[in-house]
């Protein structure tokens, strides 16, 4: 009899296998059929009659789409550019603070997006904008999304320099290096990676919200997704299915961008 400590393999699972490509079917088989039917030419979404790009040509030349596309891209860039510049502020005080006080508190307090109901931080949020009388509604939705978007920044940042550690930065001081030039020369070099996928991941987040865009924005700052919702209250057309299909690869190329990018990260 062995006397070695057998642990339990979860990999060994009995019926796993079968049990995993039941479970991705029903997870990823929609957006095929989705994507698929977006090419069908004819007007039924259900029924296959002929492969054409009609609908995306369709959507291209929607001008209220385009507009509504634009104010996507401008509060997903504004809120990510401002959000990973936060969240670099952030976890640089977070991991090198060694004198910050409730390490811990500040922590749950940031990553309270993570957890939290959309719904619930949507409603608080146009309460909020409510109470203080602001009318833009664009400016609106980069503040609220800058603020959603700042624990999607900061966890790869964060990770990074808990990672990589103190060593380079104290061999620097050993030299003489200013803090500044710490800053320039050793972290922010090092970080570079992390930071471009902590930006990444807060862009696609900001350009697939849904919840919050749909409680704090107006008229005139409607968004992608806000969009494509109220085009689905009128019943699922090709037009919503190409719109979909475009959004959907467009996130999937940042995304797989941004898992690149972070990999690398860890391999410097």
């Amino acid at each position: 009899m062995s006397d070695r400590i057998r642990f339990f393999d979860w990999r060994r699972t009995p019926g796993l296998g079968p049990l995993t490509v039941v479970v991705l079917l029903f997870l990823y088989a929609p957006l095929v059929i989705l994507v698929i039917y977006s090419f069908n030419g004819g007007r039924t979404v259900t029924i296959w009659e002929e492969f054409s790009f009609r609908w995306f040509v369709r959507v291209a030349a929607n001008s209220n789409i385009r507009d509504a596309a634009l104010n996507s891209i401008i509060v997903a860039v504004t809120a990510s550019v401002a959000a990973t510049l936060i969240s670099l502020a952030g976890a640089i005080a977070l991991e090198r603070g060694a004198a910050l006080r409730w390490r811990s508190l500040i922590s749950g307090l940031v990553a309270m997006p993570l957890v939290v109901p959309e719904i619930v931080t949507a409603i608080t949020t146009l309460v909020f904008f409510s109470a203080l009388g602001m009318q833009n509604g664009l400016l609106k939705l980069i503040i609220a999304h800058t603020v959603f978007c700042v624990p999607f920044a900061l966890l790869p940042i964060r990770a990074r320099l808990r990672e990589m550690g103190p060593t380079y930065e104290e061999a620097a001081r050993d030299l003489y290096a200013s803090e500044l030039k710490l800053l320039q020369r050793v972290t922010l070099p090092l970080l570079a990676p992390a930071i471009a996928s902590g930006a990444v991941l807060a862009f696609v987040v900001s350009l697939d919200d849904f919840m919050i865009s749909l409680m704090v924005s107006s008229a005139g700052s409607t968004t992608l997704p806000v969009y494509i919702y109220g085009m689905m209250r009128l019943g699922v057309t090709p037009e919503v299915n190409a719109i979909s299909t475009v959004l959907l690869g467009f996130s999937l190329i940042l995304v797989v961008t941004g898992l690149f990018i972070g990999r690398r990260s860890r391999t410097v």
